[in-house]
């Protein structure tokens, strides 16, 4: 037998660490090659990762809320047959790939890219005191946290003594009858944990309510509310600062990089969508669509790819440092989604090709997963246009930044019921109720001139005023 390291893998795109949520295996579990052992949050989104021996665990070197580096060891597993890993060298002096102890790198084991990060071994987050002769905390980091340094609040005491401490930030106040403090690391399940950390409460402030000191959300209810109940004199805070980082900072990355690089140019147009919401309805009820979800953005998005096939100048890309254009002959169509864990633009590959029902469904994955925060970074990458859905959130159109790398972005307005003029077939004009949206269109400037990007809006209206044209046009 020997304890080899399962070090953090690069999930792609290039990312240098990740967080780890959820273990998925305890010390003494038996698993096999390729079984999930952890579930990770990178800045892009939700991953599981594969185990690429089969063994059984020995020791989970990082817990769950901790952020690590790629190539940083993470569990050790116990393989039949195998040498000993040499430890971690330190971080001065990363031990080299080849130095496995069976020569292979895990990174290639479970599918991913060759990783560049180093090997070195990060202090465990743990309440109780460093035992002598373990492992030395990282440079500037906390042994308590693990992470980089950040302001995080310490600690409390494993071992509360008589009578009960007030929590820091309560002053005055002790806890309610009935309810328990949790020492050391709070405890709260996955979804409670995120919905903290999507709200900006520290775990540690909050109050279990439970006999085993397991946080639950009515836990961070009643929490919230008393907040705001108890007002900023109570707690002696008037401002909360939340740390900028995962899907939060690469989206503020990618919009500052593109406001300032790409010359953006937005248009608009009013589309009477009545004939669009009857071929909805008439889809709903067709045999072929019963079971996926049919909604006015699928007729957008195949009018869309339409539209591109007539005008390709807008599915385009500004190389600057080949001083070229590149023209995409297919459509990777991105679906801007707001998701718990922020703004994902994941893409619909080569939708061009797709049939409406085929465009249907990936539509209905993309979203779903999405919601999920289960998005993997290869799903988001390569995108050529993007559709963003305001409507759904009631409002008629807005001036959307364009996706790094892509020419264009339609905006997709509320649908709602506005007086129309309607000409009759004798050119007699009459005002009559209907179906009315605001699409709008930013465009890349450099790529797109104002007449190439007005048709290309031109021609989604039109197709949305009479989805029939698609059969001539597409």
């Amino acid at each position: 037998m020997g304890k080899k390291l399962f070090n953090l893998p690069d999930p792609g795109e290039g990312l240098v660490e990740a967080e780890i949520v959820t273990w998925k295996v305890k010390p003494g579990d038996t698993v096999k090659t390729n079984d999930v052992v952890v579930e990770i949050e990178t800045a892009k989104s939700l991953v599981e990762l594969p185990i690429p021996w089969s063994g059984t665990v020995q020791e989970l070197l990082v817990q769950e809320g901790t952020t690590v580096e790629v190539g940083a060891p993470i569990v050790a597993i116990e393989v039949e047959g195998a040498l000993d890993d040499a430890p971690a060298a330190p971080a001065a002096a990363p031990a080299p790939a080849s130095d496995e102890g069976d020569g292979e790198r895990v990174a290639n084991l479970v599918g991913y890219g060759p990783s560049a990060g180093s090997s070195t071994r990060r202090a465990r987050k743990t309440s109780a005191p460093a035992s002598t002769g373990g492992p030395a905390p990282r440079a500037g980091s906390s042994p308590a946290s693990g992470r980089y340094p950040q302001a995080r609040p310490p600690a409390r005491p494993s071992q509360p003594a008589p009578p009960a401490p007030i929590p820091a930030g309560r002053v005055g106040e002790r806890p309610a009858a009935g309810r328990i403090e949790t020492p050391g690391r709070p405890l709260a399940k996955p979804p409670v944990r995120k919905f903290a950390k999507d709200n900006g409460i520290d775990l540690s402030q909050v109050v279990s309510s439970r006999e085993d000191g397991v946080i639950s959300r009515a836990d961070l209810d009643a929490h919230i509310a008393g907040a705001g109940a108890r007002g900023a004199a109570a707690y002696g805070e008037r401002e909360t600062r939340v740390p900028i980082k995962g899907v939060r900072k690469m989206t503020a990355q990618a919009m500052v990089g593109s406001a300032f690089t790409a010359p953006h140019v937005s248009e608009f147009v009013a589309v009477d969508m009545t004939r669009t919401m009857e071929l909805v309805e008439r889809l709903k009820a067709d045999r072929e669509f019963r079971d996926v979800k049919v909604t006015p953005l699928l007729v957008l998005a195949r009018a869309l790819v339409i539209a591109v096939k007539r005008n390709p100048g807008v599915n385009a890309t500004w190389d600057d440092a080949a001083q070229e254009i590149v023209l995409k002959h297919y459509v990777n169509l991105g679906i801007a989604a707001s998701t718990p864990r922020g703004l994902v633009v994941p893409n619909i590959k080569d939708a061009d090709r797709m049939t409406m029902r085929e465009l249907a469904d990936a539509l209905g994955d993309l979203v779903g997963t999405a919601r999920e925060g289960r998005t993997q970074p290869a799903d988001m990458a390569g995108g050529t246009i993007t559709i963003t859905n305001v409507g759904v959130f009631g409002v008629d159109t807005g001036t959307p930044i364009i996706n790094p790398g892509e020419s264009a972005i339609v905006c997709f307005g509320q649908i709602r019921k506005m007086p129309w003029v309607v000409t009759d077939a004798d050119g007699n004009d009459t005002i009559v109720p209907r179906q009315v949206t605001q699409l709008g269109v930013s465009f890349d400037h450099r790529l797109v001139d104002g007449d190439l990007g007005s048709r290309f809006l031109a021609d989604i209206a039109a197709l949305l005023e009479d989805p029939a044209r698609a059969l001539v046009w597409g």
